[in-house]
């Protein structure tokens, strides 16, 4: 028996969600399917070629996980540096070890990133940032921009469920494509970035953060009228190899956006509050649909809630067709999330959850070094990924695809470059 209180705050719940989540998928369909549109760079569009770019690869010291990533940038790419915490040895770039007594505001990646803004010589006109597990492909330039956002497609490292939510993520992440039309784009992927060398030195990295890419492009926005540029290369980036892995990542994205938020006019402040409240909340929602299930009476009686309600619901399964139709044909594998998607909203979500009820505070300890990311060894990879083969990333040059034959697009937009086998 429910308690008429109970009752009461069960049907309040129900229709606070409803509102939230209506505002927010309305939001996301006009964010993709109108704001988006033909908004990527197109091939016409790359004014500058590899001789213009200089790219900078971040790790501790995973020497593995850097050499496939080194070996995938393009042999036209003469200009590459890797920065690292230790010293390892890594063929076809320069390694360079950011010195113990070197101080600065920045911490963690943003150290790094920092020192190696002063210190490593560059003359080119843009630095690509890739982290220590991206694999370039299909790159052959970079537009006319301040910062250029190379997209990603995370690859299966050994966790299937991790994976499913890494593809409902890159489905949400078609939202991207609408960055350029906000003064200030919603958030950036640090794992393949492009900067202008004169914006770089003009803002510097020294700024206290553990999101340091989105607080970078913020404060980039705050000082210009930034001319933001999405790519659709589909860099492949390593999904994480564990849900409590991922749950980590997801509270340390949360905890440093909300973090950076100050740098935003107020109108921005109140659309990341909403963003962030809903992001937080996203694993309650199919505890409340079992709660309404069990007590149907407690279902708001109105033929709009429930037509509403199932409208957003099959939402969900279409962010995350979307997500699976960028690894079709080859990753035929990611058509399991589809059935999966309330599962796996709850897994992409419960991070930011954690950070809401227990937020991070890394940002405001004095270590110089972040804590050791969870990376798999490319040869481990080519071992559980399916379309992998033995020597399949120390083959792989950059120009094509890592797994040929794969990674459609679902066209809301014209022609744009990163689609050619």
């Amino acid at each position: 028996m429910v308690t008429a209180p109970l009752g009461s705050l069960i049907l309040l719940l129900a229709w606070l969600v409803f509102v939230l989540y209506s505002v927010s998928i309305l939001t996301w369909l006009g964010q993709v399917f109108v704001l988006g549109r033909n908004q990527l760079v197109s091939e016409e569009e790359l004014a500058y070629d590899h001789e213009d770019v200089q790219v900078r690869i971040l790790t501790i010291g995973a020497e593995a996980v850097v050499q496939a990533t080194v070996d995938s940038v393009p042999d036209e790419v003469k200009d590459v540096h890797v920065i690292a915490e230790r010293d390892i040895d890594i063929d076809g770039a320069t390694v360079h070890v950011v010195p113990e007594e070197f101080e600065c505001t920045a911490r963690h990646k943003g150290r790094a990133l920092e020192w190696a803004r002063r210190h490593v010589p560059c003359t080119r006109e843009f630095v690509l940032y890739l982290d220590e597990d991206t694999i370039v492909q299909n790159f052959r330039g970079l537009p006319d921009a301040d910062i250029v956002q190379i997209t990603e497609k995370p690859l299966f490292t050994g966790s299937w469920l991790a994976f499913f939510a890494e593809t409902f993520r890159i489905g949400y992440q078609y939202e991207q494509r609408s960055f350029g039309w906000f003064n200030y784009p919603l958030y950036a992927w640090g794992g393949g970035i492009a900067i202008r060398k004169s914006l770089e030195d003009e803002l510097t990295w020294d700024a206290e953060t553990i999101t340091e890419d989105t607080n970078f492009v913020w404060r980039a926005a705050e000082s210009r009228d930034l001319d933001f540029r999405v790519l659709n290369l589909k860099f492949r980036n390593q999904a994480p190899p564990s849900i409590r892995g991922m749950f980590r990542q997801r509270r340390r994205w949360f905890a440093g956006t909300q973090h950076s938020t100050g740098l935003l006019p107020a109108r921005y402040k109140l659309l990341f509050a909403f963003r962030m409240f809903t992001w937080a909340l996203s694993p309650l929602i199919p505890l409340l649909s079992l709660v309404l299930f069990a007590f149907p009476q407690f279902v708001p009686e109105p033929a709009y809630y429930q037509i509403g309600s199932l409208t957003l619901f099959a939402t969900l399964f279409f962010i995350t067709l979307l997500g699976t139709v960028v690894y079709l044909p080859r990753e035929r594998i990611t058509l399991l999330a589809i059935p999966l998607t309330p599962l796996v909203v709850v897994l992409n979500t419960a991070g930011a959850l954690w950070a809401l009820v227990s937020p991070v505070h890394t940002f405001a300890v004095t270590e110089k070094v972040a804590p050791v990311t969870e990376h798999v060894d490319p040869e481990i990879i080519e071992q559980v990924h399916p379309q992998l083969e033995d020597g399949a990333f120390s083959g792989h040059d950059g120009a094509g695809r890592l797994i040929t034959d794969g990674g459609e697009d679902i066209a809301t937009d014209g022609d744009e470059t990163g689609d050619d086998d």
